[in-house]
């Protein structure tokens, strides 16, 4: 059975910073793009970042650009967000995928995690 873990969620000031983790288990993802969604209360899971196997592309949503940092260790099978100068609207269920491609459109999901919830205080 495969699972995405995720880890690293918290609550946080505003402005402040987390780094969310999620290590795959029983297979690795070294060849298949992978992202961050996020769910705030009351919308639609969006994904806001995205990252070629090999690491040589990166997408992220206009809201979060700048802030944060989508990475991966492909030989420890962990994907990385480095959430930065975190506002009161980045408030959310954040989970890592295994997706399709690295579009930020119409994202097609071979695998979900189970979410980590971030929440930012203002």
């Amino acid at each position: 059975q495969v699972q995405l873990v995720e880890s690293g969620g918290g609550l946080v000031q505003a402005g402040g910073s987390l780094r969310l983790a999620c290590i795959a288990t029983e297979r690795t993802f070294s060849g298949d793009a992978m992202g961050w969604f996020r769910q705030a209360p009351g919308k639609e899971r969006e994904l806001i970042a995205s990252i070629y196997w090999s690491a040589a592309s990166t997408k992220y949503v206009d809201s979060v650009k700048g802030r944060f940092t989508i990475s991966r260790d492909n030989a420890n099978n962990t994907l990385y967000l480095q959430m930065n100068s975190l506002k009161p609207e980045d408030t959310a269920v954040y989970s890592c995928a295994v997706l399709n491609s690295v579009s930020l459109t119409n994202p097609i999901v071979h695998y979900w995690g189970q979410g980590t919830q971030v929440t930012v205080s203002s």
